[in-house]
């Protein structure tokens, strides 16, 4: 027994790896609702020239204007992946406000426009009311007969031409000039899933996420039962029912209570009660396709579907008959395994929320706080910096007050232009590529394009003692929504021995970190195996060996950028590598020593 509609072809989920609700492994085919259209337009635009003309000028005009513009502007400004950076993403609102105003002269040149309108009406009004009392009385009068005349034959014609004049040809010009910098599909599914991320690394339940109540935030907003159907779609669309659930419940929340919105609860519930049976819960599904049904009698899909779920659950209770409480006993066990067993992605998430393990103070009196001199450098023996232990095993250790305002603004400025898409390293091509675990948006600098790039540089290897003549580029890397990277290495493992051939340089010996932002929640750097959490300090830096001197690579140093939940982070690294370090940091005898 079925119905006619086909089974849903799920896709790999960005939630497989342990997000999704354990019901989910028992998720079952049925019918999907309707395919789901594209994401509904973003409502920001890049940043571009301002255009916008007075809106009495000619319509001709307006268009030769708006074509040379068009040409004049620079192609290469059209960003792409917005969501990837909230430095990108600032643009866009200069550009919002650019079409609000624009959208603002275009409503006063229509209301002027109908009051030049309303004035000749009202004048006319008065005028055919004396006329038609006495049509030959008034025609009497030469100049009344010739005013006629006048008005039928020009005037009116006049005021025809007035009220078919279109006023928005400014609004529409700016439009057309900003829309090919608009984000697209691909960015607002990208700030969707960043909604998504946030809520599952922070354990932020839906309508404390509707509701804005985030820490640190400065400007609260919220999400509305249509925003947060949307979300539900776009979680519907990657096969992810554990969050379809979430949010339809959620938008059909705000519904009941009473919130005036265009979403169809109807519709909602056809998604929720699908995703509600996709995670193996067939009573509720069947409570939800009742809630449609008494809303849509006639709902062709839902009738299919009560059929379709009381056929499985007759043949669920048959089966129920004959279990044995062996069943019972084996998820038990299975439950006290899970509880024993910690996957990496759960130590992650733990460590971004502020959860992760503790040091024991035997092993806190090892960290210490000093001034540190860079072992006797001639620059720091008058002037030496702060220092501050991390942790021990791996050795993290932080520099305080290392770069100025000044300076990151510089850095900024010089990156901001350059910012593109971060990628990887593919150990299986060798090539960089872009991944969905690094959301953000990076350059390189150089130290010979600046001053300021160069004398950070010799700061770096100044107090690290290592030569920077054979590190890469500093590379400058802002967040975008919920952005992160998560748990990976810097140096190449021996399963990649041509991670960095072309660099000719050696593996990643150790890194370098300038944190160049505060951030209000969430974005701490953790180290999973040994659960570490280093949060971001604006004006700070943090550094550790990669490889062990004997060379070989310290796998404790596995660490991820957690997401940002409130706020913007600006981060630059410096990857230092093994050539020219052979006398600075010697090999020893013992491989992890």
């Amino acid at each position: 027994m079925g119905v006619a509609w086909q089974p849903i072809k799920a896709s790999a989920g960005r939630f497989a790896r342990g997000s999704l609700s354990p019901r989910a492994a028992r998720a079952r085919a049925l019918p999907a609702p309707p395919p789901l259209g594209a994401a509904s337009a973003a409502s920001a635009a890049a940043l571009c020239a301002q255009v916008r003309g007075e809106v009495t000028a000619m319509a001709f005009n307006r268009m030769w204007y708006t074509v040379a513009l068009g040409l004049l502007l620079p192609f290469s400004y059209a960003h792409t992946d917005f969501f990837t950076s909230i430095g990108h993403m600032t643009d866009l609102i200069n550009t919002e406000k650019d079409l609000v105003v624009s959208l603002k002269d275009y409503i006063k040149a229509e209301e002027s426009k109908l009051e030049q309108i309303k004035k000749w009406a009202e004048k006319l009004d008065q005028l055919t009311d004396t006329a038609t009392k006495d049509p030959e009385g008034f025609l009497g009068h030469p100049v009344n007969a010739f005013k006629l005349m006048k008005r039928l034959n020009t005037e009116w014609g006049e005021l025809e031409s007035l009220v078919l004049k279109d006023m928005s040809d400014g609004f529409i010009s700016n439009m057309t000039i900003q829309r090919q910098f608009f984000p697209n599909d691909e960015d607002q599914t990208g700030a969707a899933k960043a909604l998504l991320r946030l809520q599952d690394t922070y354990n932020l339940d839906t309508d404390t996420l509707s509701r804005g109540n985030l820490p640190g935030v400065k400007h609260k907003s919220f999400l509305t039962a249509e925003d947060c159907f949307e979300l539900g779609k776009i979680a519907y669309t990657e096969a992810d029912y554990y969050h379809t659930e979430l949010w339809m419940e959620q938008a059909l929340k705000q519904l009941d209570e009473g919130e005036v919105s265009s979403a169809d609860k109807a519709y909602i519930l056809d998604y929720l009660s699908y995703a509600v049976y996709q995670q193996g819960d067939l009573g509720k599904a069947m409570m939800l396709t009742k809630r449609l049904l008494e809303l849509d009698p006639e709902h062709q899909r839902a009738n299919g579907n009560m059929k379709y779920f009381e056929y499985i659950m007759a043949k669920e209770k048959e089966a129920n008959k004959s279990s044995t409480d062996s069943e019972d006993q084996m998820e038990k066990e299975t439950e006290v395994k899970k509880k024993d067993y910690l996957p990496e992605r759960r130590k992650y998430e733990m460590l971004c929320r502020g959860e992760g393990l503790k040091m024991t103070p035997r092993r806190q009196k090892r960290l210490f706080c000093r001034y540190y001199d860079g072992n006797r450098n001639p620059r720091y023996i008058l002037g030496p910096v702060k220092q501050e232990d991390e942790w021990d095993k791996p050795r993290i250790v932080r520099f305080l007050d290392i770069i100025s305002d000044e300076e990151i603004e510089t850095v900024k400025e010089l990156a901001k232009p350059r910012l593109s898409r971060a990628t990887v390293h593919d150990p299986e091509t060798g090539k960089l590529t872009t991944a969905h675990y690094r959301v953000s948006k990076s350059a390189w600098l150089s130290g010979y394009e600046s001053p300021v790039v160069s004398r950070i540089n010799t700061r770096i290897q100044d107090l690290t003692g290592l030569d920077v003549s054979t590190a890469e580029e500093l590379q400058v890397a802002n967040y975008g929504v919920g952005g992160q990277y998560e748990p990976h290495f810097d140096f190449g493992r021996k399963d990649e021995p041509d991670a960095f051939k072309e660099l000719g340089t050696g593996n990643r010996i150790a890194t370098w970190l300038f944190y160049m932002s505060d951030v209000s929640a969430g974005g701490a750097t953790v180290f999973p195996e040994v659960g570490a959490s280093v949060w971001p300090k604006k004006g700070t830096a943090v550094f550790w060996y990669n490889l062990f001197p004997s060379g070989e690579g310290d796998y404790s140093t596995r660490h991820a950028a957690c997401p940002v939940l409130v706020g913007n982070k600006w981060v630059s690294n410096k990857w230092l590598h093994e050539r020219g370090q052979e006398f600075r940091r010697p090999c020893t005898l013992s491989e992890l020593e």
